[in-house]
């Protein structure tokens, strides 16, 4: 199998000159490089690319930590990052946890044995006092809040945009609202409801455990929803519902039953993903591809500058009104 010597032999250059043509170096006449690449052609040769990496010290690859790939939020994310990797020509180490953390701590290990360079986080089980011990070994960026002073963050206000639909739905006169969240405990979960029961509480309203739905992720979970709400002698008149794809099956579910939206039933969603636009949902814009576009940049900074500091970043957020308020 030829080596680096070969190439440099056969193509009349020393080992330096071809170093720097395989590492796409600047500084490297025309002439040269175009022999380097005819004898590279003609041997067939690729490098070893485990001991360019025990060289440089660097990988090229970054690894994402996400619970589901097959969600909108998250996958609305990780086009942004995808969008940003390609541009950087750095490769995606994609694992799918389904929040379990050992899952999660294989990549933390893979970041502490230089297997990638740098970890972002879209979603996690662990705490972060855990995750930030491995914050040495590289750089870690979260796409959601934590008061860090060693990972970086980027994210919205989650508190605010529920807060922002509570008032919307208020000011419509309604006062029987129910919700529907993905993981009732999560740190994101917790701040939608404390800004759903702040929002009653201010109306002199009580919160109604019974409206509130968790795990409900899906269509046929928003399909659910309206089932469980038609077996109810008091039925909620409005839901906030955390994703587009659960409001376009309680849309869909509620219609099929006789249910007019929004008048007997009002719905605010949350990402605007492109099937609010197809059921006109009045929905909540969380930027969630500039989230993976951001958090991607952040990594990069700090690979490519190991020195520069620890940032986080607040996206703004908007309502947008369409039919079912």
């Amino acid at each position: 199998m030829a080596n680096i010597k070969d190439i440099a032999r056969l193509a009349g250059v020393s080992v330096a000159t071809v170093s720097r043509v395989l590492n796409d170096h600047p500084y490297v006449s025309e002439a040269k490089r175009a022999a380097v690449q005819e004898v590279v052609h003609r041997l067939n040769y690729s490098r070893n690319v485990n001991a360019v990496h025990l060289i440089t010290g660097k990988t090229n690859m970054v690894g994402v930590v996400i619970p589901y790939l097959n969600l909108p939020y998250f996958n609305s994310i990780m086009e942004g990052i995808a969008q940003e990797a390609l541009e950087a020509n750095v490769h995606l180490l994609v694992s799918q946890t389904n929040y379990a953390a050992d899952k999660e701590t294989e990549l933390l290990n893979m970041l502490k044995i230089k297997q990638i360079d740098g970890l972002l986080i879209c979603s996690r089980s662990l705490e972060w006092e855990v995750i930030e011990a491995y914050s040495q070994f590289g750089p870690i960026i979260a796409c959601e809040y934590i008061e860090s002073d060693r990972i970086s963050s980027v994210h919205i206000d989650h508190y605010g945009s529920f807060r922002l639909a509570m008032q919307l739905l208020l000011e419509k006169g309604h006062t029987r609202i129910g919700y529907c969240l993905g993981r009732g405990h999560s740190f994101n979960s917790r701040n939608r409801r404390r800004a759903f029961s702040d929002a009653l509480s201010s109306a002199g309203v009580p919160v109604r455990e019974e409206w509130m739905f968790y795990q409900i992720y899906s269509i046929e979970d928003g399909a659910e929803v309206v089932r469980s709400i038609l077996d109810m002698e008091e039925r909620p008149t409005a839901l906030l519902v955390a994703g587009d794809q659960v409001a376009a099956g309680i849309i869909s579910e509620a219609v099929k039953n006789g249910l007019r939206v929004p008048e007997d039933l009002a719905i605010v969603s949350f990402d605007n993903h492109p099937i609010a636009q197809l059921f006109d949902i009045t929905t909540i814009d969380n930027r969630l591809v500039e989230i993976g576009r951001t958090a991607f940049s952040l990594l990069l900074k700090r690979l490519q500058d190991p020195a520069s500091p620890v940032e986080h970043r607040e996206l703004p957020f908007r309502l947008i009104e369409r039919a079912t308020v």
